[in-house]
């Protein structure tokens, strides 16, 4: 398991950290596994990849015919402390010794509480906090939506372009993108509206004038009175790895302000040193009303939370908010060795160094290959989309074929974006820079190979 030396306060590895491809991709065992699968699991459970995991540590995994790929997906922003952190497993074997569930809603136990007071002090703000939790990402946004709506007695929810959100009936209608999350499943919750976010690459509007068409779309078609919230991502996770032009999110923010609606910053994807900061919105000195998290807060967990202002939150009457699992006491546990392992490792700091490491071989790329439109992104939630040449028309085709490419070789990608045409980069933070690397030149040679050989696809 990854453990932390104290010596030297760096990742110890279980496993070879290594790329060591050593049968066809998939291998024989993948396939057959492939088929027992097609007989037992539902046909709507998707899979990006073809090969089954049987281990994995710091910045590997390992599938089931032996191969070691490079992992530069963490699980979709998970496994931010490895996949099988020493510290992360110590806590849970021994919570589960004691107990491994009382449901804190009839038995209460200290370690919600304690993961409360931590969230409460790490997100941004010191203001008087409170914090609920639960099990998934959407659950949490589920949650803020009923929290803001009752806090403010209104009914109109805002997201934007391009948002995800979750894949309930009420955070499918807050999400964009149709196809896979939303096609055939409606209709979907009432008073959710839908405007345009800041996508630099694309709009070229500044952040204050991005601001200024997404405030009046609100004003004119909604009504400020009538909105109870407004949700977004300080760093767009499935619809592209966007990062708002600068000043949008803090003119969205005190229009919000000014007219008491609830600013939520969705940090599912963006949370937990994943770009830097312990939040994303730390970049731009946002102090949002409510925040949601999840993803890499329990070190691979099942695990969400929503904390803000104790006013907000408290306003609700007993009983409104819980769940028989949500704040399970051995997710509860995980996630304080998280915290930890976070902090002793200066994981935010890594995120910024990876940044640097691989945003700088990533621009490079960009300065030599056409159908790269843009590089994006923050800490180590990094994104490259993929163009046709000469234009900026989407090119999904050249995407697929580069994840292919690159598991074949190795290398553990996963893409997003509204148009399938983004390359996402989430490695663990307990990556080592040799394994960084050569994952990069693995993407790097593949992609100079599809884009000779095929002209560009």
């Amino acid at each position: 398991m990854t453990n932390v030396n104290p010596q030297d306060s760096s990742p110890q590895y279980r496993l070879p950290q290594k790329r060591d491809i050593v049968t066809a991709i998939p291998g024989p065992k993948s396939i057959e596994l492939q088929g027992r699968r097609a007989m037992a699991v539902a046909g709507g459970v998707g899979s990006t990849l073809p090969v089954y995991a049987a281990d994995a540590d710091g910045g590997v995994i390992v599938d089931i015919d032996g191969n070691s790929f490079i992992d530069f997906g963490s699980g979709i922003a998970v496994t931010t402390v490895g996949a099988s952190n020493a510290a992360v497993g110590d806590a849970v074997a021994e919570q589960a010794r004691h107990f491994i569930h009382t449901c804190f809603m009839i038995t209460p136990y200290e370690a919600y509480v304690e993961v409360a007071e931590r969230l409460n002090h790490l997100t941004p703000g010191d203001h008087q906090k409170r914090t609920v939790l639960f099990n998934s990402g959407a659950e949490a946004v589920e949650n803020a939506i009923k929290v803001a709506r009752l806090a403010t007695g209104r009914d109109a929810v805002v997201a934007f372009d391009h948002a995800y959100h979750g894949r309930t009936n009420l955070t499918m209608g807050l999400t964009a993108k149709t196809m896979p999350y939303k096609y055939g499943f409606g209709p979907f919750a009432p008073e959710l509206y839908r405007v345009p976010t800041s996508y630099p690459y694309r709009d070229g509007l500044s952040g204050p004038a991005a601001a200024a068409l997404a405030i009046s779309q609100m004003d004119k078609q909604i009504g400020a009175d009538q909105i109870a919230a407004i949700i977004i991502e300080p760093v767009m996770g499935e619809g592209g790895f966007i990062v708002p032009a600068p000043g949008f999110l803090p003119a969205i923010a005190k229009w919000a302000r000014s007219n008491e609606i609830v600013f939520i910053a969705d940090e599912v994807q963006s949370g937990f040193a994943r770009t830097g900061a312990w939040f994303a919105s730390e970049h731009e000195d946002l102090i949002p009303d409510l925040v949601t998290m999840a993803k890499g807060i329990a070190g691979g967990m099942p695990l969400s939370a929503l904390t803000g202002r104790a006013d907000l939150l408290d306003a609700v009457h007993a009983g409104g908010l819980g769940g028989t699992f949500g704040g399970n006491p051995v997710a509860c546990a995980a996630a304080l060795a998280t915290f930890k392992v976070m902090e002793e490792l200066d994981l935010p700091g890594r995120a910024r160094d990876i940044e640097v490491k691989a945003g700088g071989r990533l621009h490079a790329m960009a300065a030599v290959t056409e159908e790269i439109g843009e590089v994006r992104g923050r800490g180590a939630m990094l994104a490259i989309e993929l163009v046709h040449r000469d234009s900026k028309e989407p090119n999904p085709e050249l995407t697929k074929a580069l994840v292919a490419a690159c598991l074949a070789k190795g290398v553990v990608l996963i893409s997003c974006g509204t148009y399938g045409n983004v390359i996402r980069l989430l490695p663990p933070l307990v990556i080592n820079d040799e394994l960084l690397h050569d994952g990069l030149d693995v993407l790097e040679d593949a992609l100079n190979e599809l884009t000779a050989v095929r002209g560009g696809l």
